[in-house]
């Protein structure tokens, strides 16, 4: 018995030359059009003060620490930097909150970036420097020298950290670092502190021979009381020079002497003969004095004062 198999299904028919075959779909479909960009807003994952760094990186796809370091330079350089940060952290809204009870999973953790330790050893390695050229050559770098050199380390490091994807505790950590820095460099910029005594001084000199030139004072109240000077047997100005780092400058001279005064006032007002003037000028004496004015100053004073108000009267 043989066993039948069923007949093949016949080829398809050939298609006749210059015939073209039906597309598979029309019309086609639309181009798909680029995902909308979401609005600009600080960030709530990537933050180290208000999450403006993050969300900016998050809006340009621009690493969070370049713009942290960017607004430190802008405030070293131009000191807006707080306040473009402060007007971006007004106007940026916050990034919306995850649903209620919504388990975040976090990343897990990468190897630990060799780039903080190394920055704080090049730290400690550059003040070291400092101070052997402040010591060996008698440089007078000051504060600033030391804090321009260990900010100038730090930005580095952030830098460095932003090109090889530093971890985000040791972004905080050297952000943090840098901002005191800055802080300290900016009022070390503005204050002057030389090296004088600390706490209230009093000077009350009875002669012109007994008046110094100079007065220096670090920490204090500094007060100089010229209205006992005996003004009648002066050959010329008595020259005074005071500095002051961080406290009150009070001057008493005479009725009858005309006085010149030059300020230099960092944080503090300064008050002449009752006017709020802070660039100082001439200011004529009062009475029958020969000496009263007679456009010839008795007193030359130069006061520089770092933090503190600076009042010259008349006694």
């Amino acid at each position: 018995m043989t066993t039948a198999f069923p007949p093949s299904a016949p080829p398809p028919a050939a298609e006749p030359p210059g015939a073209q075959s039906p597309p598979s779909s029309w019309p086609p479909p639309p181009p798909t059009a680029p995902a909308p960009r979401g609005q600009l807003r600080r960030s709530r994952d990537d933050r180290v003060i208000g999450g403006v760094a993050g969300g900016l990186a998050e809006y340009t796809g621009v690493d969070a620490l370049l713009w942290r370091v960017g607004a430190i330079a802008l405030t070293v350089v131009a000191g807006s930097g707080v306040v473009v940060y402060a007007l971006l952290w007004l106007l940026m809204p916050s990034a919306p909150a995850g649903p209620p009870g919504a388990v975040v999973e976090k990343e897990p953790r990468g190897p630990r970036s060799p780039v903080p330790g190394v920055t704080l050893a090049v730290l400690l390695i550059v003040l070291g420097v400092v101070v052997l050229v402040d010591q060996l050559t008698g440089a007078d770098l000051g504060p600033r020298g030391y804090l321009g050199s260990a900010l100038l380390v730090v930005g580095i490091g952030l830098v460095v950290g932003a090109l090889t994807g530093v971890g985000r505790g040791a972004k905080i950590g050297l952000v943090t670092l840098g901002v005191l820095l800055t802080a300290a460099l900016a009022l070390a910029s503005t204050v002057q502190v030389p090296s004088g005594d600390v706490g209230d001084r009093t000077y009350r000199p009875l002669t012109a021979d007994t008046v110094q030139p100079r007065y220096e004072i670090g920490l204090g109240d500094l007060t100089l009381d010229l209205t006992d000077v005996d003004l009648s047997d002066l050959s010329g100005p008595v020259a005074i020079a005071i500095e002051s780092g961080v406290g009150d400058v009070d001057v008493l001279v005479p009725i009858s002497a005309d006085v010149e005064v030059t300020v230099d006032n960092g944080i503090g007002e300064a008050e002449l003969f009752g006017q709020d003037r802070s660039d100082g000028g001439f200011f004529p004496g009062s009475g029958r004095a020969a000496w009263s004015g007679d456009d010839q100053p008795e007193f030359v004073l130069t006061i520089e004062s770092g933090l503190g108000d600076v009042e010259v009267s008349r006694g």
